[in-house]
């Protein structure tokens, strides 16, 4: 396993173009299968982990797939599937993995996926899903840790989630997507990424209305063409570079990336003393001297993002003042407070608040990368810190931040990778 040795205590400045949306190119590879003709040609696609485990499954459906890497384009042949299967070894490297559910029962009429597995941020059932395809009139029941599903004839249904579900939503939109009949989502999760999975749906030949609202309508048709579609850039990995810039006092634009999309991560920062610049596709900020104290809760979007909710705490640690930042999306998300507390943050946790007293500098020393966000929120805090610090099992970094320690180091971070 590898691990990163950063030295901390320097502004990042410089100028970072964002990598495509891990979240929007998971569900569009997912996506793809829909297609039983021709080639699907992804680019803008991020080169991450978890898009390397989302191509072996679709290759194990039986989709033909070519991938560039370095010039991130993915091509992908769905005509022959030859699996209704997505096996627990590939599902439990990552939850987002079970958005497959919705195409391959579009596709096949029938299919069988592993429950998954991914980052352990408490409850994430996929009882919402579930619940979903059934109002559609699937048949499915649940056997030896796998979703057994069976589509019936096509008819015209209402799904109500409690609560937004980006990937609920995806699947729903995939499964109503082809064949007959007309789907209403209702509270349907509002996030630009699943905005982007509608347009690539919409760019094919689908009838979606309502896509990026609470209430989405799908008029399903008999087939979908294969098209080119770009994935739209990540704005959680902007927002990262963003707090990385306010916590070490630097002066950095982020491109490729809709500021819209981070109104109230820019509101939360501009309170925090910071100065932004956005235009068109970029944000520029500068951070001053030091942060100023401020109150977040995450919430699903519009709100403010729970995947930066671990940024926005390293960049809270050193900020002047008594912060307060709520977490009400997951019920298990502080996992990183402990870590940060042992690079000298002063963080009390009750139940789905964490109050955090700024200190003047923050120390290096080890700490462990529990998850993708946490470990984003730990590269943060460790390049606030004085000396040098080390962040343990950076695989789960890898998995959402592509070439992370190289794109810092542009900006003047001292940041190396290394064998553990």
């Amino acid at each position: 396993m590898d691990k990163f040795v950063i030295t901390g205590g320097k502004a990042l400045e410089g100028k970072i173009k964002v990598e495509g949306s891990k979240n929007s190119a998971l569900p569009l590879i997912a996506a793809s299968l829909l297609v039983d003709h021709g080639e699907t040609v992804l680019s803008n696609i991020p080169a991450l982990r978890d898009i390397e485990t989302m191509i072996e499954l679709i290759r194990h459906l039986g989709a033909k797939v070519e991938y560039d890497a370095a010039a991130g384009n993915l091509t992908i042949n769905a005509e022959d599937l030859t699996s209704d299967t997505a096996p627990y070894d590939l599902l439990r490297q990552m939850r987002g993995a079970f958005v497959v559910l919705g195409p391959i029962l579009a596709r096949l009429g029938h299919a069988k996926v592993s429950l998954p597995g991914g980052c352990s941020l408490g409850a994430r059932p996929v009882d919402y899903h579930i619940k979903g395809l059934r109002a559609m009139g699937a048949e499915i029941s649940v056997s030896e840790g796998y979703v057994i599903a069976k589509k019936s004839k096509g008819k015209d249904s209402t799904v109500y989630f409690d609560r937004p579900t980006h990937t609920g939503t995806e699947n729903i939109l995939f499964a109503a997507a082809l064949g007959s009949g007309r789907t209403i989502i209702i509270n349907a999760a509002c996030d630009p990424e699943v905005a982007d999975v509608a347009n690539y749906l919409i760019s094919a030949g689908a009838n979606i209305a309502g896509a990026g609202t609470p209430r989405i309508e799908v008029e399903a048709v008999e087939k979908l063409n294969p098209v080119s579609y770009e994935v739209a850039g990540d704005r959680l990995v902007a927002g990262t570079y963003l707090f990385a810039a306010a916590a070490t006092g630097g002066k950095l634009e982020t491109t490729g990336v809709n500021p819209q999309e981070l109104e109230i991560v820019i509101e939360k920062l501009t309170e925090m003393g910071c100065t932004l610049e956005t235009k068109e596709r970029s944000i520029k900020i500068s951070a001053p001297a030091r942060l100023k104290a401020t109150s977040v809760v995450t919430f699903p979007y519009p709100g403010f993002p729970t995947d930066l909710q671990a940024c926005m705490a390293a960049a809270m640690t050193v900020a002047d003042g008594t912060s307060r930042l709520r977490e009400t999306v997951f019920d298990d998300r502080f996992g990183h407070a402990m870590e940060m507390r042992r690079l000298g943050a002063e963080i009390t946790i009750s139940s789905d608040e964490a109050l955090i007293t700024g200190v003047s500098e923050l120390k290096g020393t080890t700490v462990m990368a529990g998850d993708i966000r946490a470990g984003a929120g730990l590269v943060i805090a460790c390049l606030a810190a004085r000396k040098q610090s080390e962040i343990r099992r950076v695989y789960h970094i890898d998995r959402g931040y592509a070439h992370l320690e190289d794109k810092l180091r542009t900006l003047g971070a001292e940041i190396e990778r290394k064998s553990e």
